[in-house]
């Protein structure tokens, strides 16, 4: 498999950095904050990868635009109560991207984070340089549709024969298999490896940075 691939996109949350249970957390916290009952945390999980709008939906059914809102920002004010660092990237992550730009290959990420919160957490853990460009929820379609995938291949210009996507939930597989292009699953982060191989990735890995021997 080696060369195969030109451009290798990556999704964030439970991909690159380890921050699944972080977010079940303050998903879990949200809902009691905000009146709900609080999802189960292989439920929560469940809607890692969205956007938080479909996600929200997702989790509390039938809720209204204003019970929405108020769920998203308790969520959000939750969630960036804890600052990021490099030591947040899975072990391993920074020096594997750190020898994929030099090797040469293009790197993007796509991911269901708002753009704002997608650069300050790139910015925080020291990777942003590494990336070539992305795509966030807020500025294309949620997953698992293919925009944000046809998107960063319509910038960087390279055949979908030679693009790879790398995700550690069913949304990522599905997005890459919506979009025509390769996957590989990572089974660090939202669902377990069992569920990740019914979508038939290329490979199914127990940690994001094994990919460095494989491509």
């Amino acid at each position: 498999m080696k060369k195969q691939f030109d451009l290798i996109i990556f999704d964030w949350d439970g991909t690159l950095v380890d921050s699944i249970d972080w977010i079940v957390r303050c998903l879990q916290n949200a809902a009691r904050e905000c009146g709900r009952n609080a999802p189960e945390a292989q439920a929560a999980r469940e809607i890692i990868g969205l956007s938080i709008e479909r996600a929200m939906a997702e989790l509390f059914p039938g809720i209204d635009a204003r019970t929405q809102e108020q769920l998203i920002r308790v969520y959000s004010q939750q969630f960036f109560s804890k600052k990021i660092g490099r030591d947040d990237l899975f072990d391993g992550v920074y020096q594997m991207l750190e020898q994929f730009k030099r090797a040469g290959y293009r790197l993007a990420v796509a991911t269901g984070k708002k753009n704002a919160g997608l650069m300050d957490a790139m910015s925080a853990t020291g990777v942003i340089d590494f990336f070539d460009t992305t795509r966030s929820a807020d500025q294309t379609a949620s997953k698992p549709h293919p925009l944000m995938i046809d998107q960063i291949i319509e910038e960087m210009n390279v055949g979908k024969d030679r693009v790879v996507m790398v995700g550690d939930s069913v949304h990522d597989l599905q997005m890459a298999s919506n979009a025509g292009v390769a996957a590989i699953a990572v089974e660090c982060g939202a669902h377990r490896a069992e569920v990740l191989k019914q979508y038939d990735p290329l490979l199914c890995l127990p940690q994001t940075r094994a990919l460095l021997d494989l491509i």
